[in-house]
């Protein structure tokens, strides 16, 4: 019986820059780069058929690259442990490598099990750290330290080599997969995965698009182009952050980059950060990060199905937040600002508990990454007791990141003919003027769920009261302590 490494591709699906690929290929043996689409995650509440084809599209990328080599990766379809078990049964498998994973409660509990079995075979695991995120860190001290020397560090480069790689017969495996018609084709208006787009992206940002980047973030409208445009590509790992960095570093001094640049380097600091704070409590994924907002959530909040398929359909009678959501469902992409004004709308205005929409939006990012999502859904929720609570005003927001409502008119058509400023409040126009402008009596527009100002003076009222008590401040003190350093606390608090 042949013995083999294996390489478990999970969310870091590219050649280059792949420790775990690199350790591999090292050991000369005979090595099969593996890819499971597990039920158990095809199933998953936070996952919809976008993240999936992007998977596969990303697959067919490093295919590309691995056909110069007469292999590619060997993908299975069923649950981890029974694919370990088929390739043992025609294999003797010395070692598996792969990244950690800083996944859902169900990739952890999966781990758990595989590692058992890969005991009890004999089978080592070799797994390697995934960017700058320290697994059982216990607090921040020296973590900012380790974050730039990991991001400076020498870049891997997997030495490919056609004798040292093993490609599954698809014929002879029992959990071979073919991928559903609807993955092989292009989605119109969502990105294309694969390690080449990324570059491309890159490189374009760098060339062209990113000098606005500092002052463009915030609109709907400029961010779609003057935003690095990576967040999917890394989510997936077509490309490594490591070699986003430096190539950031590479462009430091070229003129009229800086301010963008320092801009994008915080961000990508803090793509780390908010992964290793969910590696550290990832029961976030269930409860509150700060637990005494769990009573709290439970006494006050009022979940309106009726209002809670508004939110998510994009149809509450609020232009700017219904134009986010539908540009969500048919594009997988919005930026920063008007995701945090949809979790803020969700949780402060219409006073639901976060965990009412944490999937919702989960499966429309195409650039959902598990540690990222459950942290900045709770912090703009304002459950964590040590961040700055923000209640964005989505009235506000269109004014003055959607001045000329442009993005609006885009994904809300039935107000296309409103001119501004009536299209950020549609609802005072006249009877006449509704007529005059082609809304529809019975639009949502003309007569939104709720009125606004007063959701917004009950939730400010609301969650001051919650952040002044003493339990949420002792929480407070225990997060600060766990995943703050010391010199930031105070800034944070």
């Amino acid at each position: 019986m042949q013995t083999v490494n294996i390489v478990w591709f999970k969310r870091d699906l590219r050649i280059t820059d792949h420790a775990p690929l690199f350790d591999a290929l090292s050991s000369e043996r005979p090595t099969i780069l593996l890819y499971i689409f597990e039920p158990s995650l095809l199933n998953n509440l936070h996952y919809s058929e976008r993240h999936w084809r992007f998977v596969w599209q990303s697959i067919e990328c490093m295919n590309e690259t691995l056909a110069h080599h007469g292999h590619q990766v060997s993908v299975m379809q069923g649950e981890a442990l029974e694919c370990f078990q088929e390739i043992q049964s025609k294999y003797q498998i010395d070692t598996v490598y792969s990244y950690q994973e800083i996944g859902l409660n169900c990739t952890f509990e999966r781990d758990r099990l595989l590692k058992g079995w890969f005991d009890a075979q004999g089978i080592a695991w070799q797994e390697s750290q995934q960017g700058a995120v320290l697994r059982g860190l216990a607090n921040r001290e020296n973590w900012d330290k380790n974050w730039s020397l990991v991001m400076r560090s020498q870049i891997l480069k997997p030495q490919m080599c056609s004798e040292h790689l093993h490609t599954l017969d698809s014929k002879q495996v029992d959990h071979a997969f073919i991928p559903p018609k609807s993955w092989t084709s292009l989605s119109s208006g969502m990105q294309t995965g694969g390690s080449k787009l990324a570059w491309l992206t890159l490189h374009d940002f760098f060339n062209r698009r990113g000098k606005d980047y500092y002052r463009s973030l915030s609109s709907p409208i400029t961010s779609r182009n003057a935003c690095t445009r990576l967040s999917p590509y890394l989510a997936w790992g077509n490309i490594s952050l490591r070699e986003v960095y430096q190539e950031l570093l590479q462009h430091w001094n070229v003129p009229g980059f800086r301010r963008s640049l320092i801009a994008l380097s915080s961000r990508l600091h803090w793509h780390c950060h908010f992964i290793q704070k969910f590696e550290s409590e990832c029961e976030m994924e269930f409860r509150c990060t700060n637990t005494a907002y769990e009573a709290l959530l439970s006494q006050s909040c009022n979940t309106n199905p009726n209002h809670l398929l508004a939110w998510k359909t994009g149809n509450t009678g609020f232009p700017l937040v219904d134009a986010c959501m539908r540009c969500l469902h048919h594009t997988g992409y919005i930026n920063f600002r008007m995701r945090a004004m949809l979790v803020s709308f969700l949780t402060h205005h219409m006073n639901m508990d976060w965990r009412e929409g944490v999937t919702h939006l989960a499966q429309l990012f195409l650039d959902f990454e598990p540690g990222i999502h459950y942290s900045q859904f709770q912090m703009q929720a304002g459950v964590t007791g040590i961040n700055t609570i923000r209640i964005y005003n989505p009235i506000k927001q269109a004014q003055e990141h959607d001045s000329e409502g442009e993005f609006v008119k885009k994904w809300v058509p039935e107000l296309e003919q409103v001119p501004t400023p009536l299209i950020f409040e549609p609802w005072k126009m006249t009877s006449m003027e509704a007529a005059m402008y082609q809304v529809e009596q019975d639009s949502p527009y003309l007569d939104p769920i709720f009125d606004l100002n007063e959701r917004a003076r009950e939730a400010r009222e609301r969650l001051w009261s919650w952040k002044k008590r003493i339990d949420v401040k002792n929480e407070g003190a225990r997060i600060l302590a766990r995943h703050v350093r010391q010199t930031n606390k105070r800034a944070t608090s």
